[in-house]
């Protein structure tokens, strides 16, 4: 201290502090008034950097503040070095916090806009987030005087036993980095594995993947996991897929007739029920002379993969009211067995069964006897 304080000096200190502490009571305010006015816009990237500016903004003001107090003081050429580091380590802290949360912010709202759903893959915006708080320790510790130099070297040696001893944790990490890297896996896609399990990508993050299963459960499946299995993406390289049902005719029906009516009835269904896709070409294909009747395959299509089941259970439905009102029959299969009598007699036999195998005439014949 070069001198002693006095009253004039404690004024000076006081007010240069109380007008910092103003100023960011001021600068916050209008900060809210700018968030206020991005969120009105399209674009998501200002409302994060206003929200990131709400917090430096008035912390700076009072840190201005607080250094003009402080320059008023009659303090040592070594205390007031002290305190000028400590009040820039500060606000390198809180501009470290502010960035991190603004590259964070664009980081997720990029990968948002890219994947078309509300949520993202946090694992990219976890590590810049950690990326951009270490840099701005490591600044702030070198503002301190501290010296980084061995604490990176001594960093270095730690992450080797690190990664030794969490090579699991590790080998997740890099697979989910690889999974989005490669874009094999995107969240909002529907995946099924090989495994069983199938489901909406929820979230990738560092260590595993999301996926919420049509009935609202997660199922939380390891990157590597991931990485290692085979897996159908129902989601790539579009949403839009076609469909399959199985529909069978009587041998008396008109196939003509019944091909007319079935993409009528598929035609509406496109047109008429949420999921499905109207300019979808439908398509009736005869494949087999079965048992009691002819089979065929019918092909829809839907907007994405849960879509599937309300589809089906329409068409399903107004198919079968159709084909009543049209006479075209779906019979079931049936078998007709025939009893060899033994002595004299005619042969006789039974009205066909539903649904029942071929019995030995034999037995049958025991049974009657």
């Amino acid at each position: 201290m070069t001198r002693d304080l006095v009253l004039h000096d404690w004024v000076v200190a006081g007010i240069a502090l109380a007008s910092g502490c103003v100023a960011g009571l001021v600068l916050r305010a209008l900060m809210k008034w700018l968030g206020k006015h991005a969120s009105r816009t399209k674009w998501s990237g200002d409302d994060i950097i206003v929200d990131a500016l709400r917090t430096i903004v008035p912390w700076a003001a009072v840190i201005a503040g607080a250094a003009v107090a402080a320059s008023a003081l009659p303090l040592t050429a070594r205390i007031g070095g002290l305190v000028d580091q400590s009040l820039t380590a500060v606000l390198i802290v809180i501009a470290t916090l502010s960035a991190a949360r603004v590259v964070a912010g664009l980081v997720q709202s990029v990968a948002a806009s890219r994947t078309g759903v509300a949520a993202s893959a946090t694992i990219f915006v976890n590590i810049t987030r950690i990326v951009v708080l270490s840099m701005g320790v490591l600044v702030a510790l070198e503002t301190l005087g501290v010296s980084i130099a061995p604490l990176v070297t001594a960093l270095g040696v730690g992450g080797l036993a690190v990664a030794l001893a969490l090579q699991d944790t590790l080998a997740n990490l890099f697979a989910g980095v690889h999974i989005l890297a490669s874009k094999t896996v995107q969240p909002g896609d529907y995946i099924r594995l090989t495994s069983g399990e199938e489901g909406y990508v929820v979230d990738i993050n560092w260590r595993n993947s999301v996926v919420r299963n049509l009935s609202n459960n997660l199922v939380i499946i390891p990157n590597g996991r991931l990485a290692r299995t085979n897996m159908t993406n129902y989601s790539q390289p579009e949403q839009k897929l076609s469909i399959l049902v199985q529909v069978g005719v009587g041998y008396d029906s008109d196939l003509e007739h019944v091909e007319r009516v079935t993409l009528d009835v598929v035609d509406s269904v496109m047109a008429d029920i949420s999921g499905g896709v109207p300019d979808h070409e439908a398509a009736v294909r005869f494949h087999t002379f079965a048992d009691s009747r002819i089979n065929f395959t019918v092909i829809l299509g839907v907007g994405e993969f849960s879509d599937q089941y309300r589809i089906k259970h329409e068409f399903i439905k107004r198919l079968h009211q159709r084909y009543g009102t049209e006479g075209i029959s779906i019979p079931a299969p049936t078998r007709t067995v025939s009893l060899q009598q033994d002595g004299a007699g005619a042969p006789s036999s039974l009205p066909p069964v539903p649904h029942q195998w071929e019995a030995s005439a034999e037995v049958l014949a025991d049974r009657r006897r």
